[in-house]
């Protein structure tokens, strides 16, 4: 080839990053086939949604990039989605279960690449995992294990004031504690407890559900090999961030560690302004004390490896209960805080007004490690509360799955085993029944789905449906899980799949500080961006305003582009399940 014919590398990465630049534009799409764009198990329910009018009714799968045909089919009637007004029709090739990499055509268009295979979800199982890793915060990512996304130690935290809203006797204003470890809580720099709390309730309760299938998992992080198995190093990790964020004086938990105000977009460490512990709460204290709880009995079976690690935890957890029951409802209100104390505090709130739901969890996860139901007794725990799918601000289904699978402690209790589980599958066989028809999927049957964080609304629906289905061996709600894990990966309004790396049409602008930051094109991968969002509270254009459509890849978008710790975990626990159930 001669020189004139010759692309020069700044040519060939000029092409590159048109062509990323291209995929990632708002509302971007290759076809209007919108299916998982990463694949199925052999076995599995396999649907694409055709998103398109016309009178073509008939599809077929062919071998990737060929036109071998492997199985051809005839597309359902027509449905009309209620929250985006896209009419499609669902192209049904479940019948095809051979392994290899497909592409699937309808009238001269063809869809994403996606696999067959056993292990389709085990990377992205790893990766999902893995993305804590990139979260840590006093340490550095090293590339043997961090690979492009190195990077230097962030905030140390080693040198924490006590902000005067979290003053006491034993520790006035501007105490100097430390703080070290734990994860950044999501695009930002800072760590809350409150949102730690349902992260890692569902992290651990994979574990507790999956221990055969996460004993196996190998992540290549720092403590890989350590005769601990690699989620629960993680999860460790985020745990002694946790232990530091109690007061020792009176066991009582503050609420996050933050700077006063967010970073810009710079990589972590790089600010130097003061960070603070701000105001305990009671919110803080029993997500603390119900996490702790739980880990005490997870890591009970590693006290080889982590000697008076199970102690320690239920120890500070009993604590924690204790601080809640003399401080019964000491709720963070930001504005109001900062109309007392001084500096003003801006960084995220997780300002709960309602702390039944946290009592309730706190006092199963302690009946369950402690054997002893007495907790469920105490004036503050509602033993018959609303339950919904848990978010950050609504934890008492975390007690549901944890006291369904402990039942036997609950025997001679309060608590009413059978009618928390007719609840749970009550809630799931409504699911069921309903529905987003246009794209079969679980999610989007409800506006209310198309929340802040509405992908993590489709993964914690599945965590439900498959709780439901660990409880019934009913596959119908294995199907049901799988359908929003097809939603996420591709089968939506968007056409995205909505996991960074894993996909052809993925985001590539999360709002995610060191992703943006670090000078690499690809986004760090296995984070679940935010999702469609409405509500567009970043005020950033939006190719769309319908629910379904409501989402941009762009930085900006901390409203539909953000990632977050509470976000990833039910990924992982979906992702894993799938992996190792069907």
């Amino acid at each position: 080839m001669n020189g004139a014919m010759k692309m020069n590398d700044a040519t060939m990465r000029f092409l590159l990053y048109a062509c990323l630049w291209a995929i990632s534009m708002p509302g971007y799409t290759q076809s209007a086939i919108r299916i998982n764009q990463l694949g199925y198990k052999p076995g599995s329910i396999k649907y694409a949604a055709i998103a398109e009018p016309g009178t073509v009714v008939d599809f077929a799968v062919v071998r990737a990039g060929t036109s071998e045909k492997v199985l051809s089919g005839t597309l359902s009637v027509p449905v009309t989605s209620s929250f985006s007004g896209i009419t499609t029709r669902l192209a049904d090739f479940s019948a095809l279960d051979r392994t290899g990499i497909y592409e699937l055509v309808y009238n001269h268009q063809r869809s994403f690449r996606f696999t067959i295979a056993g292990n389709v979800f085990s990377e992205l199982s790893k990766a999902a995992i893995k993305s804590y890793y990139y979260q840590r915060v006093s340490e550095p990512l090293r590339p043997a294990h961090a690979g492009k996304w190195s990077r230097a130690a962030g905030h140390p935290d080693d040198s924490v004031l006590v902000h005067a809203s979290a003053a006491s006797a034993a520790r006035p204003e501007g105490t100097v504690i430390a703080s070290p470890g734990g994860w950044y809580d999501a695009g930002d720099y800072n760590k809350y407890i409150v949102n730690s709390g349902i992260t890692m309730g569902t992290l651990l309760s994979a574990y507790e559900d999956f221990s055969g299938y996460y004993d196996t998992v190998y992540l290549n992080i720092p403590e890989s090999g350590n005769g601990i198995p690699d989620l629960l190093d993680e999860v460790l990790h985020n745990l002694r961030w946790m232990f530091t964020m109690q007061d020792p004086h009176d066991g009582g938990v503050y609420h996050k560690c933050t700077h006063a105000k967010f970073d810009g977009k710079v990589m972590p460490g790089i600010t130097r302004a003061p960070r603070y512990v701000v105001q305990k709460t009671t919110a803080a204290a029993l997500n603390f004390a119900a996490v702790m709880a739980q880990a005490a009995r997870v890591y009970a079976g590693f006290g080889k490896e982590l000697p008076g690690l199970a102690d320690s935890c239920l120890k500070a957890a009993t604590a924690a209960w204790n601080w809640s029951l003399q401080h019964p409802a000491v709720l963070y209100n930001q504005e109001e805080m900062n109309k007392q104390y001084a500096p003003p505090i801006v960084t995220g709130a997780y300002g709960d007004r309602n702390v039944q739901d946290e009592w309730f969890w706190a006092a199963v996860e302690l009946s369950v490690t402690t054997a002893d139901p007495g907790y469920l007794e105490a004036e503050q725990v509602d033993l018959n509360m609303n339950m919904s799918v848990p978010s950050w601000n609504a934890v008492a289904m975390m007690g549901v799955y944890t006291a369904i699978r402990n039942a036997t402690v609950f025997e001679r209790s309060l608590l009413h085993i059978q009618t928390l589980t007719n609840t749970l599958l009550t809630i799931a066989d409504g699911w069921l029944s309903g529905g987003n028809k246009a794209f079969s999927t679980v999610m989007g049957q409800s506006r209310r789905d198309f929340a802040w964080g509405s992908n993590s609304v489709a993964m914690n629906q599945s965590v439900l449906l498959l709780k439901a289905f660990l409880h019934t061996k009913d596959r119908k709600y294995l199907n049901g899980a799988s359908s929003n894990l097809d939603y996420v990966l591709g089968r939506n309004a968007t056409g995205y799949s909505f996991v960074t790396g894993f996909g052809s049409q993925t985001p590539m602008h999360i709002h995610h500080r060191p992703s943006e930051a670090d000078g690499i094109v690809a986004p760090i991968p296995g984070f679940l961006a935010g999702g469609p969002n409405p509500g567009q509270q970043d005020k950033c254009k939006y190719p769309f305003n319908d629910p379904e459509r409501s989402y941009v890849d762009d930085y900006c978008s901390y409203a539909s582009n953000e990632v977050a710790i509470n976000w990833n975990a039910p990924l992982v626990y979906v992702v894993g399940a799938i992996d190792f159930l069907k």
